[in-house]
């Protein structure tokens, strides 16, 4: 799994709740030497690369998380065409960062690791002709609830038709919860529910 120049650093971790309180599973994050949050989105794909790589190691280095809870990680598209090496894929769902292109390889990618056991997640939603793509592959679409704005009800419902759990991101308060279920959101991650620790 580890490759040559792969770089371990901190890993937090966030959980993921459906609106009634049930734990479906922990989102890993990359973090600085220091155990801070680090920009990972703003990184050039090679940085980006190394980062996932460098989560998916400390996660799954050994047995893997301890618990039968789903292990979100963000991964870049090199890991979805097969030219990054990913661990087995029990419990593993891969977060399609947003900067990932719906290129031929990677929608030949998608269909693949789904039948390999990966679940897969199309992250940061905010309905880009990319992301919606991929939506026939996708098992959970998450959406930033702070970029709420930019979306309309029809592009959640585009989500919807197919089949894919929508997961509300940032949920930072009470009201937030509230609003994401009246959305209809199936689950909930964000500050109020549960800090990402390190």
């Amino acid at each position: 799994m580890r490759r040559a120049g792969d770089v371990r650093r901190p890993v937090a971790r966030q959980p993921i709740w459906t609106p009634d309180g049930v734990l479906v599973g922990h989102e890993y994050l990359y973090r600085s030497a220091e155990g801070l949050p680090a920009g990972v989105d703003r990184w050039i794909d090679e940085r980006q690369e190394d980062a996932s790589a460098s989560v998916l190691a400390s996660v799954f280095d050994g047995d893997g998380p301890d618990g039968d809870e789903l292990v979100f990680v963000n991964v870049t598209g090199s890991f979805l065409t097969g030219e990054r090496t990913l661990p087995p894929a029990t419990r593993l769902v891969l977060e399609v960062v947003e900067s990932v292109r719906a290129s031929h390889a990677v929608l030949q990618g998608l269909p693949t690791l789904r039948d390999e056991g990966y679940a897969i997640a199309v992250d940061d939603y905010v309905a880009t002709p990319d992301q919606v793509a991929m939506l026939p592959f996708a098992d959970y679409v998450k959406v930033d609830l702070r970029d709420m704005a930019r979306l309309t009800g029809r592009a959640l419902d585009v989500a919807r038709r197919y089949g894919a759990r929508l997961v509300a991101e940032h949920v930072a308060d009470r009201r937030l919860v509230h609003t994401a279920v009246q959305l209809g959101f199936d689950l909930l991650q964000g500050d109020v529910l549960g800090a990402a620790r390190t």
